[in-house]
């Protein structure tokens, strides 16, 4: 039986691919029509993993930690990159929306608030929320650490 798992897009258009053919391996059948996707069968095994040890431990996120090996903020990011994934979330993630005073944020204590007035400290803060993406990029692995490095020296300069 072949592990290989079908593209979920078409590689000639991106349009996404519909399930039109079913076959039995052991007695040769097929069945010709439409079918509904499988919203999880586009999924990596990493994505897959991390949905399964959420399920299974009925929504804590401390065990997803635990057993990704990450801290906190890494499995919250990783797992509300999966949400995306799934259509199930925002594109922006919860810490990163108005009057939002987690990290990266421009609320107070933030590193990016400084006595220079607002207008700098907005600007600060849009850049710390910048490098926060790029640093969940690479927790979420759709960033190397050499491409992350590249673009936040890109924005320094």
């Amino acid at each position: 039986m072949s592990r290989y798992r079908p593209p979920r897009d078409c590689p000639v258009c991106s349009s996404r691919l519909q399930i039109t053919q079913l076959g039995c391996t052991t007695c040769g059948t097929g069945l010709t029509g439409e079918f509904r996707p499988c919203e999880f069968c586009g999924l990596d095994d990493a994505d897959r993993d991390v949905l399964r040890v959420f399920l299974g431990s009925r929504g804590n996120m401390k065990e997803l930690e635990r057993h990704l090996g990450v801290s906190y903020p890494t499995a919250r990011a990783r797992f509300e990159d999966l949400l995306r994934k799934l259509d199930l979330a925002p594109a922006a993630g919860p810490s990163s929306g108005p009057g939002s005073s987690g990290p990266g944020s421009s609320g107070p204590g933030s590193s990016g608030a400084g006595p220079s007035g607002a207008r700098s400290s907005a600007f600060a803060g849009r850049a710390d929320d910048e490098r926060l993406a790029t640093l969940r990029a690479v927790a979420a692995g759709e960033l190397s650490v050499d491409g992350a490095r590249v673009a936040l020296t890109d924005r320094d300069t």
